[in-house]
């Protein structure tokens, strides 16, 4: 890697891990390719590859680059998440979906497939620290697939949900409160 190369890397990934939801439409992979999984490895996307529909809030999750990508229903504000994404492929719910629901404050109630791989998991926990699902929450139309936030944010780039799409608490909170119940989702 040259020296200019090199420094723009570098300070690419200031910027990014200073303000990561302001990464704006730039493919970062273009600085260094073989970068795939971290915040500077993040893949721009396009909402009209992934959309027919281009008159309100769309999202889309990246299971591979790890990243949530967010637009507003005019696609001039482009926002890029880094996220934890399901465990395995088998977790993995791929398609279309829909924002039915926001929660600030969730409780987590796992599900009898969570319990059966870890039987030590409490049948209810309320909201609170300890909570996996952070502080805020949007439901999905699939049942048990959120995208919510964490309180243990070494699950940030990592496979290490269920099935959920996870951001640092910070963040979900500004996509919480930019993102309306009806928004369009999909998960590639």
């Amino acid at each position: 890697m040259t020296h200019q190369n090199r420094r723009t890397f570098i300070t690419a990934a200031l910027a990014t891990l200073s303000a990561p939801s302001l990464l704006r439409a730039q493919d970062a992979s273009a600085l260094n390719p073989l970068v795939q999984r971290n915040v500077s490895g993040f893949v721009a996307q396009d909402w009209r590859d992934h959309f027919s529909a281009l008159d309100r809030v769309s999202i889309v999750c990246d299971t591979n680059s790890r990243s949530l990508h967010y637009w507003n229903p005019v696609g001039n504000d482009y926002r890029i998440y880094p996220t934890s994404v399901p465990q395995t492929n088998e977790l993995t719910k791929r398609g279309y979906t829909k924002v039915v629901r926001k929660k600030v404050g969730p409780t987590w109630t796992p599900t009898v497939n969570m319990r059966k791989r870890d039987p030590s998991l409490p049948a209810f926990m309320p909201a609170g620290e300890g909570n996996p699902l952070g502080t805020h929450a949007m439901y999905l139309s699939w049942p048990a697939y959120l995208i919510h936030g964490t309180h243990d944010t070494r699950k940030i780039g990592r496979q290490s949900s269920s099935g959920c799409i996870g951001l640092f608490n910070y963040m979900i909170e500004e996509l919480f409160t930019i993102t309306p119940v009806g928004a369009q989702v999909r998960v590639i």
